[in-house]
């Protein structure tokens, strides 16, 4: 459905392998139920043996097939989607936040701020 689950605010100094984990972490601690990971193409690797062997998860690539070509690929679409939702905020237009704790709070006001204009209509 493209609904945000968990989001982690790192800087720009860590590479989003690592910041991934820290991901996986939150999302684990919250939700139980998940069995498949969907990630693209730059997660994969040592990530992928990591998140089998800590959380049982199954982590499945999603790859572009051909370079030049516009394909809408499985799953993708989904997450530049729901990107392309949250830029609908002001707030998350520009790095105005200093702290990484405020900018993920922004990040979830603005999906709370969509699900709930949702809701209404």
């Amino acid at each position: 459905m493209g609904n945000l689950l968990t989001v982690v605010v790192h800087s720009a100094g860590i590479q989003d392998r690592a910041g991934a984990r820290a991901v996986l972490i939150r999302l684990h601690c919250a939700f139980t139920t998940i069995k498949t990971v969907f990630v693209d193409g730059g997660y994969s690797g040592v990530l992928i043996d990591w998140t089998l062997a800590m959380f049982g998860w199954t982590m499945q690539v999603v790859k572009r097939t051909e370079q030049h070509k516009f394909v809408v690929l499985p799953k993708r679409w989904i997450v530049e989607r729901t990107l392309s939702w949250l830029g609908w905020s002001r707030r998350l237009s520009k790095d105005y936040e200093v702290l990484p704790c405020n900018a993920e709070a922004f990040v979830q006001i603005a999906m709370i701020h969509l699900l709930l204009r949702r809701a209404t209509r």
